[in-house]
């Protein structure tokens, strides 16, 4: 073996340990957790479209119901069906684009929650209620789900920044994922009024 061979395999051996000890396993499976559990937060958006159907068809059958609200649900879930995100790209711009539409989606299900309210034999209806009861469910599933994809995006965030992986992640092309953040409209106190 010559010199030149024996400066390589040394040079080799010394960054072995660089390699195994530079955490590209663990970012590997942290960004597979937050892979993962985007998998889960898109799965209860997808219940509560598949939900949305359902609840217009009900509330279709009574005929003085406002055709207008009726509407807004179905262009709001059209629209957010067509907004998805790649897993791999969770950047900030993406995720408030979809979280945008989303917000739209909440805010025509809550208008015809209202407009329900006006509708005493609707809101008795058997498969109305069941409905409810569904849709209420899946928005508290959504609310447990963001949180946790919130969870793994911090754990897989600080570990990729801590040092020395911060100069290491780079390398590997492992980025910043973004997070959830609160509605605009969820910062300000709802207004109640029981004058009507």
């Amino acid at each position: 073996m010559n010199r030149k061979n024996l400066l390589q395999l040394l040079a080799l051996i010394m960054l072995i340990p660089f390699f195994s000890s530079c955490g590209y396993n663990r970012m590997v499976s942290l960004e597979e957790g937050v892979t993962s559990q985007w998998a889960n937060v898109e799965n209860v958006y997808q219940r509560r479209m598949d939900l949305i159907p359902n609840l217009v068809n009900t509330v279709k059958g009574y005929a003085n119901f406002e055709q207008q609200t009726l509407t807004q649900v179905i262009e709001a879930r059209a629209k957010a069906t067509s907004v998805t995100i790649d897993p791999t790209n969770l950047t900030e711009a993406n995720l408030k684009q979809f979280q945008q539409v989303q917000g739209e989606v909440s805010s025509a299900l809550s208008r015809l929650m209202m407009t329900i309210e006006r509708y005493p034999d609707l809101k008795a209806n058997q498969n109305f209620l069941e409905l409810q009861a569904q849709l209420e469910g899946t928005e508290n599933r959504i609310a447990v789900e963001r949180r946790k994809f919130n969870e793994d995006v911090q754990k897989y965030n600080s570990y990729i920044r801590s040092f020395p992986r911060v100069i290491y992640a780079g390398w590997f092309g492992f980025e910043k994922k973004a997070y959830f953040e609160a509605d605009q409209a969820a910062k300000e106190a709802p207004k109640v009024d029981f004058g009507n």
